[in-house]
């Protein structure tokens, strides 16, 4: 995968679709707020990637409200639309992309939910190495996203982008589960779980360093 050029095609899809995000988003609640039900009950420097419009930081800060937040997307126009939130002034907001952005270090927890599904296997275990390597020692990664019932099913969803890169707006990629614990466990963690959310053809993969 292109990398920059997937990041450009992303921007653009996402800063076109800014007046419907929350609209369209708001069946993904339920499966957002799983993030902050399985945070640790001291959690305080967080990093979420994707962080979109904020719509899974509601439930966070409702209930850490003291928590010190980075935001990080690719797209400027939901950024500016999270800023607008009654939290948005006390959140660290970065506009790049992940492989670009530097995550710093010592965080206890990063979150994304349906962010990390735009990219290939190899340029996942990139992300998830610099997700790794920012989180303290026993920290948590936290990640509800889209998944492909088998590595069969991640071929074809491979091979329709390879085939339709240049004449589509916006092509998902998800993993199989089995791919997806093996990028974890390769980028260096240890303890990793997968738990059904409401939504079938979601997950929510937690990873302990």
């Amino acid at each position: 995968m292109d990398i920059k050029f997937n990041a450009q095609k992303n921007r653009e899809f996402f800063n076109m679709k800014i007046d419907e995000y929350d609209l369209s988003h708001e069946e993904f609640m339920k499966t957002k707020k799983e993030l902050t039900d399985n945070l640790p009950y001291d959690v305080s420097r967080v990093l979420d990637l994707g962080a979109g419009t904020g719509l899974e930081l509601i439930e966070l800060f409702k209930k850490f409200n003291n928590a010190k937040v980075t935001a990080v997307d690719i797209s400027e126009k939901m950024l500016e639309r999270l800023k607008q939130r009654e939290f948005g002034d006390i959140v660290k907001i970065i506009c790049g992309s992940f492989f670009d952005v530097d995550f710093e270090k010592n965080y206890d927890a990063v979150i994304s939910t349906s962010a990390l599904h735009h990219f290939l296997k190899e340029d996942k275990f990139v992300i998830y190495k610099k997700v790794f390597d920012s989180l303290k020692d026993g920290g948590i990664f936290l990640n509800c996203d889209k998944i492909v019932n088998s590595n069969e099913e991640e071929q074809e969803m491979i091979e329709f982008y390879n085939s339709n890169i240049n004449n589509r707006p916006h092509i998902d990629t998800p993993l199989s589960i089995e791919h997806e614990i093996e990028i974890l466990e390769k980028a260096g963690f240890k303890d990793i779980s997968v738990s059904d959310v409401d939504k079938e053809n979601y997950r929510l993969f937690k990873a302990i360093k």
